[in-house]
């Protein structure tokens, strides 16, 4: 049966934990969901694991709503979400729902995802959450902001902490589905687990999320570099090498 949101909700009061991954075409994504994954992400890391940008900051609307197009074919079951890229959702809250919108006509989404908690984005999410559509939320390291914050953990010091706390209060307070915590403190990640009603899903933010994501392209060995806190699961970039090698050669031997 398809997830929803609203399982996903009950699965955080159940402690099932909630198993997430990043696709960018119809192939893997459909991979995913014969295999069982809970929920699928377009995110906008596809700007340089699909793309080959240096950060996420070129990717555009149109991009996003193409590659969540090929995803949703190949998926039946898992909820799909997907990023509002940079600059589709800073200039205004009506431009934030405009391009919500846009993505919910034209995908299968049954969600959308943007970062950060400062007053004016808690103002757009409330807004955009009034017109109709869900939203997750995206605290911690928010890659959008990388040339401001870089890749470092985020919320290490006591003052940063408590920010990231109250504005995950606030993203609750205006009606976000689930929060995605990225690259913080375990520690920290495990408080406002305890302290928000909304499922939490990590990315390098410790095992006690009611939820883990992780890019794909970094669980199979398909990514140039490798984040710190990311598993790779088999490394299919020499797998893939290997068998193209072989290929060539018996081409070359005919």
């Amino acid at each position: 049966m398809p997830v929803t949101i609203a399982q996903l909700q009950k699965w955080k009061h159940q402690k099932k934990p909630i198993a997430a991954l990043t696709a960018t075409d119809y192939a893997i994504g459909k991979l995913l969901d014969k295999a069982g994954i809970d929920l699928i992400l377009v995110g906008d890391s596809l700007a340089m694991v699909a793309l080959g940008y240096k950060n996420t900051l070129p990717v555009t609307l149109d991009d996003m709503i193409r590659h969540a197009q090929a995803v949703g074919r190949g998926i039946s079951n898992a909820l799909l979400i997907v990023d509002l890229p940079f600059l589709s959702y800073q200039v205004s809250p009506e431009q934030a729902i405009q391009s919500a919108g846009r993505i919910f006509k034209e995908t299968e989404a049954k969600g959308i995802k943007l970062e950060g908690g400062y007053p004016e984005m808690i103002n757009t999410i409330h807004k955009i959450i009034q017109a109709g559509m869900p939203v997750m939320g995206h605290l911690g390291l928010t890659p959008q902001s990388v040339h401001r914050i870089g890749y470092r953990v985020q919320g290490t010091t006591t003052d940063a902490a408590d920010l990231i706390i109250h504005q995950a209060k606030e993203l609750v307070e205006a009606g976000i589905f689930a929060l995605l915590l990225e690259n913080i403190p375990a520690e920290l990640a495990a408080k406002i687990t305890e302290l928000v009603p909304v499922p939490t899903i990590g990315i390098g933010a410790g095992k006690s999320c009611d939820g883990q994501i992780l890019v794909t392209h970094d669980v199979l060995g398909l990514s140039d570099w490798q984040p710190p806190f990311a598993h790779k699961y088999i490394d299919l970039s020499s797998v893939i090498t290997e068998a193209v090698q072989q290929y060539c050669q018996d081409v070359r031997q005919i």
